[in-house]
């Protein structure tokens, strides 16, 4: 179980960093990030196991991992943190790509205490 400081963290680096999306198929929520920040990614595997770190990548001149949930993994271990989270109140964009992509892929809408 994550704590609020984890939960904060997590959700500051999804507002910045973060991708909302899917395959057509399964969503997915991705984070890309240059490998100076490689331990948060480890950061994010100790408090997320079921999540998944990808590369280091080379492309166009930038080598960067790329950290991602999907699929059960997301629905049973991200959803329920993100939707208990007020965030639309400090970054509306980020949050409604988020509600975008529980749209599309059929996520029931949840929404936190306003």
């Amino acid at each position: 179980m994550l704590t609020d400081f984890e939960k904060g963290v997590l959700l500051g680096l999804l507002i910045g960093e973060g991708h909302f999306g899917g395959d057509g198929k399964q969503p997915q929520v991705t984070i890309k990030m240059h490998i100076r920040h490689k331990r948060i990614f480890e950061w994010l595997l100790e408090r997320l196991p079921s999540s998944k770190l990808y590369g280091p990548y080379k492309h166009d001149n930038r080598t960067y991992y790329q950290w991602m949930m999907r699929g059960v993994a997301l629905r049973r271990d991200l959803i329920p943190v993100l939707d208990s989270r007020p965030w639309w109140r400090i970054d509306e964009h980020s949050y409604e790509r988020y509600i975008n992509m529980k749209e599309k892929y059929r996520l029931g809408i949840e929404y936190a205490d306003e």
